[in-house]
């Protein structure tokens, strides 16, 4: 038995009604003269004028208990969201080395209780410590975390941060031996990206790829549950990995699917997912869920019950509308990528390297000062190069988040990166020291106010201060400004009156390059509680100091 929904909708004249599919409620309010059936919002509308039927349609329903409760609410999200309805935590929490806000706390009593769901949570929310918390509070270890590549040193560090336990990344270097860790004791959760699921977990595939043609590695077996970050890039069943996915969690106890966007299309999307935590029973088999709900022209039919459904079974989502209430005002999150051109990279280097040895012996002053200043230009290429290399992982993120229908605000330091940003994206919009002051206004009112205009690169310089971008709540800084200064700044573009959103920042960070020297002199200046406002030639010699001793230190010059 289910609850009717009622919203008064005083300007526009009528009631919106929402209830479960029940073919006894829609027989009866037809029999209200104005009732209509609103196909686009999976509601019943009735004129104001016809108020005396609807108080005696919801009384007979209650009477008849045809319905439970008859619940007068202000708004629709009151109504597909259920969010306060979701019970609060009924674990100790003493292990864990933050406390959750509210809504967290919900979230990881529904993980727990419900043990094969999706969290959907809208980005910026909090997804990944709720599924820690999960882990640890179920006990349900060992864990396997399937994830972007980008994102598996964020996961290796949240464990971390979040319960004090140290995860492993699967690699080539343990790829024979990490099982041991596991059986002694050491550690019990482990990391992989989608694209190796296949090398560390399946041992081959009979003929065609399908669940019952893999033959798994026997040390899949040992995992009690597992988490899947970005589930939707699970939602097209002719994707190995998916297949892989399936067949690995077709008997683990946990099953969590972590995705702002379950959807990429149509509900056909959720098909796969729900195959993978084993929940496409649930709704009659994949038959019966094609035929109930992706009919139509969109491949989408009977919404409102859909959401019904899975929010009783499998699913919750909170969004920033509802939750932010409880978010800090602003976050950073520092993504570890390998670079796609090393080679390049080391060469750079090393002649880098190179110089500093031919140089460190030189006693003249101006010797000296004419070292630091072609060290900078070196500095600057190897800063050049980790740009390039990171630029694949820049382009998957990008596209993340616009074809979720999201604004994403990109920053870059150099010309080559921000005209392989404009080729790969035709609809970009940007902001440049060669643009015109009319040009770059054009841009920048298309970016807040044309809702097709999704996407919008600037450099520090140009775009970096002065102007407003608060159709956005999610900044991607693909290289590494010289300053924390130049971060704040940057960053304050979407955080500033007028954003009604939590701002989410997400950088990307080379491993094993220049990069990550930029990051301590960064967090340095942050931790001191000072950022630099100096002169920029001022804070580059720094940074070319603080990489000049790194080095000098690491090979001994």
């Amino acid at each position: 038995m289910n609850e009717i929904y009622l919203i008064e909708k005083r300007e526009e004249g009528y009631y919106e009604l929402y209830f479960y599919n029940s073919p006894a409620l829609a027989y009866y309010i037809q029999k209200i003269p104005s009732a209509r059936f609103i196909i686009r919002d999976r509601c019943w509308r009735v004129g104001l004028h016809d108020r005396l039927f609807v108080r005696e349609f919801c009384d007979y329903a209650v009477k008849r208990r045809l319905a439970s409760a008859v619940c007068e609410v202000g708004d629709r999200v009151e109504v597909l969201g259920y969010p306060d309805k979701m019970p609060d935590l009924q674990y100790p929490i003493t292990h864990l080395k933050l406390q959750p806000y509210d809504y967290q706390r919900k979230g990881i009593q529904y993980m727990v209780e419900h043990k094969r769901c999706f969290n959907g949570d809208d980005m910026g929310l909090g997804k990944t410590f709720q599924s820690i918390a999960a882990v640890s509070i179920a006990r349900a270890y060992p864990c396997l975390v399937i994830a972007p590549a980008t994102m598996k040193v964020t996961w290796q560090r949240e464990f971390q941060r979040f319960i004090g336990k140290q995860a492993m990344i699967l690699s080539n270097e343990n790829r024979d031996s990490w099982h041991r860790h596991m059986e002694t004791g050491t550690c019990n959760i482990f990391i992989t990206n989608y694209e190796s699921v296949k090398k560390y977990f399946v041992s081959r595939v009979r003929g065609r790829t399908t669940v019952k043609n893999i033959v798994l590695d026997k040390r899949a077996a040992m995992f009690k549950s597992v988490i899947i970050d970005e589930s939707h890039r699970c939602c097209n069943d002719t994707a190995l990995w998916s297949i892989y996915i399936e067949a690995i969690c077709a008997n683990k106890e946990y099953i969590w699917l972590l995705t702002g966007t379950p959807l990429v299309t149509s509900n056909e999307d959720f098909i796969q997912q729900l195959k993978i935590m084993r929940r496409i029973d649930d709704f009659g088999g994949v038959a019966r869920f094609r035929e109930r709900y992706c009919q139509g022209p969109d491949k989408s039919s009977n919404l409102y019950e859909l959401h019904y459904r899975l929010w009783e079974s499998c699913y919750f989502r909170r969004d920033k509308a509802i939750a932010l209430k409880d978010l800090p005002e602003k976050t950073r999150q520092y993504l570890t990528v390998d670079i796609a051109n090393r080679k390049e990279y080391e060469f750079a280097e090393n002649d880098l390297i190179r110089y500093l040895i031919e140089y460190e012996s030189a006693s003249d002053a101006k010797l000296k000062s004419a070292a630091r200043a072609t060290a900078m230009v070196q500095i600057n290429h190897l800063r050049q190069i980790s740009a390039k290399g990171k630029m694949n992982e820049a382009k998957q993120f990008i596209h993340d988040v616009i074809d979720g229908g999201d604004k994403l605000i990109v920053f870059a330091f150099h010309k080559s990166v921000m005209k392989e940003i404009m080729d790969s994206f035709p609809g970009c919009v940007s902001v440049t020291g060669s643009d015109s002051q009319e040009k770059k206004q054009e841009a920048i009112d298309k970016f807040q106010n044309n809702p097709d205009c999704k996407l919008i690169a600037l450099n520090y310089k140009s775009g970096g201060v002065g102007i407003t971008l608060t159709a956005a709540s999610r900044i991607l800084f693909i290289e590494f400004p010289w300053t924390a200064s130049d971060c704040e700044q940057a960053e304050c573009r979407a955080h500033r009156n007028g954003q009604k959103n939590a701002v989410n920042c997400y950088y990307l960070l080379a491993r094993n390059t220049i990069d990550e020297r930029i990051l301590e002199i960064i967090q340095k200046e942050r931790e001191d509680s000072s950022v630099v406002t100096g002169a920029v030639n001022d804070i580059e010699e720094s940074i070319v100091d603080a990489t000049l001793k790194h080095y000098k230190r690491k090979h001994k010059i």
